[in-house]
Protein backbone atom coordinates (compact mmCIF):
# COMPACT_ATOMS: atom_id res chain seq x y z
CA UNK A 1 0.00 0.00 0.00
CA UNK A 2 1.36 3.42 -0.99
CA UNK A 3 1.10 5.84 1.93
CA UNK A 4 2.01 9.04 0.07
CA UNK A 5 4.73 9.82 2.60
CA UNK A 6 7.79 8.18 4.08
CA UNK A 7 7.91 6.61 7.52
CA UNK A 8 10.88 8.22 9.30
CA UNK A 9 12.71 6.70 12.25
CA UNK A 10 13.32 9.36 14.88
CA UNK A 11 16.52 9.50 16.97
CA UNK A 12 16.65 8.19 20.53
CA UNK A 13 15.18 10.50 23.15
CA UNK A 14 16.07 11.10 26.78
CA UNK A 15 12.57 12.33 27.59
CA UNK A 16 11.10 12.25 31.11
CA UNK A 17 9.69 8.84 32.03
CA UNK A 18 7.34 7.55 34.72
CA UNK A 19 8.42 8.68 38.17
CA UNK A 20 10.61 11.52 36.88
CA UNK A 21 9.90 15.23 37.06
CA UNK A 22 8.29 16.88 34.06
CA UNK A 23 10.00 20.16 33.14
CA UNK A 24 7.81 23.12 34.06
CA UNK A 25 7.28 25.88 31.53
CA UNK A 26 5.23 29.02 30.90
CA UNK A 27 3.77 29.72 27.45
CA UNK A 28 0.60 31.29 26.03
CA UNK A 29 -2.32 28.92 26.66
CA UNK A 30 -4.95 29.37 23.96
CA UNK A 31 -8.66 28.61 24.40
CA UNK A 32 -11.64 29.22 22.15
CA UNK A 33 -12.06 32.67 23.74
CA UNK A 34 -8.59 34.09 24.43
CA UNK A 35 -5.01 33.32 25.36
CA UNK A 36 -2.80 34.18 28.28
CA UNK A 37 0.45 32.98 29.76
CA UNK A 38 0.08 29.91 31.94
CA UNK A 39 2.47 27.38 33.40
CA UNK A 40 2.23 23.62 33.54
CA UNK A 41 2.64 23.79 37.32
CA UNK A 42 -0.37 26.15 37.60
CA UNK A 43 -2.53 23.69 35.68
CA UNK A 44 -1.21 20.70 37.62
CA UNK A 45 -2.00 22.43 40.93
CA UNK A 46 -5.67 22.08 39.91
CA UNK A 47 -5.34 18.34 39.19
CA UNK A 48 -3.63 15.90 36.83
CA UNK A 49 -2.72 17.15 33.36
CA UNK A 50 -2.53 15.14 30.14
CA UNK A 51 0.03 17.11 28.10
CA UNK A 52 -0.18 16.24 24.40
CA UNK A 53 2.64 17.38 22.11
CA UNK A 54 1.54 17.47 18.49
CA UNK A 55 2.81 18.60 15.09
CA UNK A 56 1.88 22.01 13.76
CA UNK A 57 -1.80 22.81 13.38
CA UNK A 58 -3.32 21.83 10.07
CA UNK A 59 -1.16 18.76 9.63
CA UNK A 60 -2.80 15.37 9.29
CA UNK A 61 -1.22 14.03 12.52
CA UNK A 62 -2.45 17.00 14.59
CA UNK A 63 -5.96 16.66 13.21
CA UNK A 64 -6.00 12.90 13.81
CA UNK A 65 -4.71 13.18 17.40
CA UNK A 66 -7.28 15.81 18.37
CA UNK A 67 -10.14 13.96 16.70
CA UNK A 68 -9.23 10.82 18.66
CA UNK A 69 -8.91 12.69 21.96
CA UNK A 70 -12.18 14.54 21.42
CA UNK A 71 -14.03 11.28 20.68
CA UNK A 72 -12.62 9.66 23.82
CA UNK A 73 -13.57 12.66 26.01
CA UNK A 74 -10.99 12.00 28.74
CA UNK A 75 -12.02 15.10 30.70
CA UNK A 76 -15.65 14.02 30.80
CA UNK A 77 -14.85 10.55 32.16
CA UNK A 78 -11.88 11.33 34.42
CA UNK A 79 -10.57 14.14 36.60
CA UNK A 80 -7.82 15.21 34.20
CA UNK A 81 -7.19 18.38 32.22
CA UNK A 82 -6.12 17.76 28.62
CA UNK A 83 -3.89 20.40 27.01
CA UNK A 84 -1.86 20.40 23.82
CA UNK A 85 1.39 21.99 22.78
CA UNK A 86 2.87 22.72 19.38
CA UNK A 87 4.90 25.33 17.52
CA UNK A 88 1.76 26.89 16.07
CA UNK A 89 0.91 30.48 16.93
CA UNK A 90 -2.03 31.48 19.13
CA UNK A 91 -3.94 32.55 15.99
CA UNK A 92 -3.43 29.14 14.38
CA UNK A 93 -4.45 27.44 17.63
CA UNK A 94 -7.69 29.42 17.77
CA UNK A 95 -8.47 28.28 14.22
CA UNK A 96 -7.76 24.62 15.10
CA UNK A 97 -9.88 24.86 18.24
CA UNK A 98 -12.74 26.37 16.26
CA UNK A 99 -12.45 23.98 13.27
CA UNK A 100 -12.21 20.85 15.47
CA UNK A 101 -14.79 22.13 18.00
CA UNK A 102 -12.30 21.44 20.79
CA UNK A 103 -12.75 22.15 24.47
CA UNK A 104 -9.00 21.82 25.08
CA UNK A 105 -6.44 24.54 25.65
CA UNK A 106 -3.32 24.56 23.49
CA UNK A 107 0.07 25.96 24.49
CA UNK A 108 1.83 27.96 21.78
CA UNK A 109 5.60 27.42 21.58
CA UNK A 110 6.83 28.71 18.18
CA UNK A 111 10.52 28.44 19.16
CA UNK A 112 10.02 24.79 20.25
CA UNK A 113 11.80 25.38 23.57
CA UNK A 114 9.47 23.12 25.56
CA UNK A 115 10.15 20.21 23.21
CA UNK A 116 13.86 20.88 23.72
CA UNK A 117 13.40 20.72 27.51
CA UNK A 118 11.55 17.40 27.11
CA UNK A 119 14.11 16.11 24.53
CA UNK A 120 11.44 15.45 21.91
CA UNK A 121 12.50 17.79 19.11
CA UNK A 122 11.74 16.69 15.55
CA UNK A 123 13.86 18.54 12.96
CA UNK A 124 11.73 18.83 9.84
CA UNK A 125 13.31 17.40 6.70
CA UNK A 126 13.91 19.96 4.00
CA UNK A 127 13.21 22.91 6.31
CA UNK A 128 16.52 24.25 7.60
CA UNK A 129 16.21 25.63 11.11
CA UNK A 130 12.59 24.49 11.56
CA UNK A 131 11.63 21.93 14.16
CA UNK A 132 8.51 20.87 16.00
CA UNK A 133 7.80 18.48 18.85
CA UNK A 134 7.49 14.85 17.93
CA UNK A 135 4.14 13.39 18.95
CA UNK A 136 4.21 12.67 22.69
CA UNK A 137 1.88 12.31 25.67
CA UNK A 138 2.79 12.96 29.30
CA UNK A 139 0.39 12.48 32.21
CA UNK A 140 1.61 14.56 35.15
CA UNK A 141 0.29 14.85 38.68
CA UNK A 142 0.11 17.90 40.96
CA UNK A 143 3.81 17.57 41.82
CA UNK A 144 4.74 17.47 38.09
CA UNK A 145 5.73 13.84 38.44
CA UNK A 146 5.26 11.91 35.22
CA UNK A 147 2.70 9.15 35.72
CA UNK A 148 2.66 8.04 32.08
CA UNK A 149 4.86 8.84 29.10
CA UNK A 150 4.69 7.96 25.44
CA UNK A 151 6.95 9.45 22.78
CA UNK A 152 6.88 8.64 19.07
CA UNK A 153 9.84 6.62 17.80
CA UNK A 154 8.95 7.22 14.15
CA UNK A 155 7.03 9.77 12.11
CA UNK A 156 4.13 9.54 11.81
CA UNK A 157 3.23 7.52 14.88
CA UNK A 158 0.29 7.85 17.25
CA UNK A 159 -0.17 6.94 20.90
CA UNK A 160 -2.03 3.85 22.03
CA UNK A 161 -5.17 5.66 23.14
CA UNK A 162 -6.31 2.69 25.23
CA UNK A 163 -3.02 2.80 27.17
CA UNK A 164 -3.50 6.55 27.69
CA UNK A 165 -7.06 5.92 28.92
CA UNK A 166 -5.82 3.21 31.29
CA UNK A 167 -3.16 5.55 32.70
CA UNK A 168 -5.69 8.33 33.23
CA UNK A 169 -8.16 5.90 34.85
CA UNK A 170 -5.47 4.63 37.23
CA UNK A 171 -5.03 8.04 38.90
Amino acid sequence: MELGFDIVDLPESDHPTEGEAAPDFTRPLVTDEHWEDASLSELAAEGPVLLVFHPMDGSFPATYVWNELRERAFEEHHDVQVVGLSISTPYEHMTLIDDREMDYGLFSDPQNGVAEAYDIVNDLDGMAGVSEPRPAVFLVDSELTVQYAWVAAEWPEFPDYEAVADAVASL
